[in-house]
């Protein structure tokens, strides 16, 4: 599966960026998501519960910040487990860049899916992701609308304090 799209964030790339890096306010914006918390440098633990079609599944993965270059991109490779459910495994490539008094975030997510999750169809799958997608910038413009102030646990000194956005 394959998804790209470019999204107008209501917040300046620097903050966009923090925003992206806060566990707590991902935790927050992302449907499903029960945990994410630290697990070595630049990498996290994730617990999420998943709904697509006729499965729900309790996932519990990692996710990796690669190639980061702040407050401009990064790669996310991520990869759960969802027990008879199946797996997922993938990344993301994640771009922002200003727009006007805004970010354009771009991203192309690319991820493997198999056990019983490949088996209930692709366009369930893919309207999961996609819905889920739109779900999470939804949130994510939300809880950034006007918002001025520092997200809440932001890294200094340009260091990530979480991870970015999965599948």
């Amino acid at each position: 599966m394959e998804m790209s799209s470019v999204q107008i964030v209501p917040a300046h790339p620097d903050r966009v960026w923090a925003a992206l890096n806060d566990p707590q306010l991902l935790k927050a914006c992302i449907t499903g998501c029960e945990a994410i918390e630290p697990d070595g440098e630049n990498q996290y633990k994730v617990a999420m519960s998943v709904k697509i079609g006729p499965v729900n599944a309790k996932f519990a993965g990692k996710i990796q910040l690669l190639d980061m270059r702040p407050p401009e991109s990064y790669t996310i490779n991520f990869e759960g487990q969802g027990g008879m459910a199946g797996f997922a495994k993938g990344e993301a490539k994640v771009r922002l860049s200003p727009e006007g008094d805004a970010t354009s975030l771009a991203y192309t997510a690319k991820a493997q899916i198999g056990g019983k999750l490949a088996q209930i169809g692709s366009r369930l799958v893919d309207g999961a992701a996609n819905k889920m997608a739109n779900d999470f910038f939804a949130n994510f413009a939300r809880e950034l609308q006007g918002d001025a102030a520092p997200a809440r646990g932001q890294a200094s000194a340009g260091l990530p304090a979480g991870p970015g956005s999965p599948p």
